[in-house]
């Protein structure tokens, strides 16, 4: 596995910033279900990122706050494959993943007046769905 491990142009994960380890995976194994560990654990120090700014880790623990154990460490793990050294990777690209998309700052939502077509075409919607109704009345007489 490549480290540093690019999250973004600007922020990487160094190899110091992470910590591994590994532990029998579940699911069906053959005969070596007991002896082989495949999955991958893998905890990474946010505040060792490089690159990142306070605002930037601010979003990354907003954001991934249910990922975060007691430490403040973002935890992943793997064990989509048999393979120690597939989990490790794929461990390693989620975890860049999920940093990269905390990252993304939500637009900033500005409140518009609707316009005069707009406004007319509800009222007229509303209307014909009022004579709709109307018409489904029976007049006792």
């Amino acid at each position: 596995m490549p480290f540093p491990l690019a999250v973004n142009a600007r922020i990487s994960i160094p190899e110091s910033a992470v910590e591994t380890r590994f532990v029998r995976s579940s699911g069906p194994g053959g005969q070596s279900v007991n002896k082989v560990a495949s999955k991958v654990q893998m905890w990474i120090d946010l505040d060792r990122l490089v690159g990142a700014t306070p605002g930037d880790l601010a979003l990354i623990r907003m954001k991934l706050a249910t990922r975060l154990d007691a430490a403040g460490r973002l935890m992943v793990s793997s064990q989509t494959t048999r393979e120690q050294g597939r989990n490790l990777a794929e461990a390693a690209v989620r975890a860049a993943d999920l940093i990269r998309a905390a990252l993304i700052r939500p637009k900033v939502r500005r409140a518009t007046r609707p316009t005069g077509a707009s406004r007319e075409r509800r009222l007229e919607a509303k209307r014909r769905r009022a004579g709709k109704l109307r018409h489904r009345h029976i007049d006792p007489e």
